[in-house]
């Protein structure tokens, strides 16, 4: 054998050795998916999707909120009680982060001019009453709720912490009446307040990175900038952590992943990653996987049926 073939047979040897390297045995995949379904094709098609995912071997599903239009769409009991319903047909566990298009937006008359605050709490007793979101039959995502607000989650796995927290579009609920004005004052400190304990978890020995799953994209025009709190709490955790970092979210139906969080120089933060899931009328979801012995340890597959 000439040394040239000797070197060939040894890079193909190793190449082979790479592609059957066994997983790390903590690597896991889950689902994202939301912004769907807002009618009644997208319903068929979003059933339809629910059975590609329960083909895949996920941890969980999460879905980050808007399971409705956000006009001519009345935010009825009965809507409710009806995409539970679907939800339970996920076969992995599963969490449902609810965005504004489910309570925000239900005072519009196109949705029945309902109140916001009663059908935020009527949403609750829904999705988080006694027994879980989807008891007695179906999974859900085991972790730690916030008291007082139990669609915040958080949960770990493979030695990454996951935290959801209640962030809406259309200016979070800020800007209406006073009443809304106060529920979003006091949603926020909680939420900061919850982002702060997952930071804190994530900085444990052991722990492998955090991902922040919400519902609004922050970086929308706001009139009062109502996002600035959570746009300098996410990399300041970032940057506490020195740990890869996900951030999740939905709510403008652009399927992406970048880095738009920015340091003091103006440079990308390269272990903050932001993931946005896609949204009607793409009624598709995402696999992410979570991989240890990948230095980014997040990794994002888009799947539309």
């Amino acid at each position: 054998m000439t040394r040239l073939s000797a070197l060939l047979l040894a890079a193909a040897l190793a190449l082979a050795g790479c592609a059957t390297r066994p997983p790390h045995p903590e690597a896991f995949a889950f689902g994202i998916l939301g912004d769907a379904p807002y009618s009644a094709n997208e319903t068929v098609r979003f059933l339809e999707l629910i059975h590609y995912i329960n083909v895949e071997p996920l941890a969980f599903v999460v879905h980050v909120g808007d399971m409705k239009a956000g006009g001519n769409s009345p935010c009825t009991d009965a809507l409710y009680e009806e995409r539970r319903a679907q939800f339970e047909r996920f076969k992995a566990p599963f969490h449902f982060v609810p965005g504004d298009n489910d309570w925000v937006d239900c005072r519009r008359p196109t949705n029945g001019s309902m109140d916001p605050l009663e059908r935020l709490e009527k949403l609750r007793s829904v999705y988080y009453g006694t027994g879980g979101p989807f008891a007695p039959t179906a999974k859900r995502i085991e972790g730690e709720r916030q008291a007082g607000y139990p669609e915040n989650l958080r949960w770990t796995r493979s030695g990454v912490v996951f935290t959801t927290l209640n962030v809406q579009g259309s200016n979070d609920n800020f800007g209406f009446d006073a009443a809304n004005d106060a529920e979003h004052a006091k949603r926020l400190a909680a939420n900061l307040e919850w982002l702060s304990i997952a930071v804190r978890a994530a900085q444990a020995p052991g722990m492998r990175g955090l991902a922040v799953i919400l519902h609004a994209n922050p970086w929308e025009a706001s009139r009062q900038d109502i996002y600035r709190r959570y746009l300098d709490a996410i990399p300041g955790a970032a940057a506490t952590l020195g740990k890869p970092v996900a951030f999740i979210h939905g709510d403008t139906h652009h399927q992406r992943v970048d880095h738009p969080f920015k340091d003091s120089r103006g440079e990308a933060i390269r272990n903050l990653t932001r993931m946005e899931t896609f949204g009607s009328p793409w009624v598709g979801w995402v696999k992410v996987y979570v991989d240890p012995d990948d230095p980014q340890l997040f990794s994002f597959e888009p799947r539309l049926p």
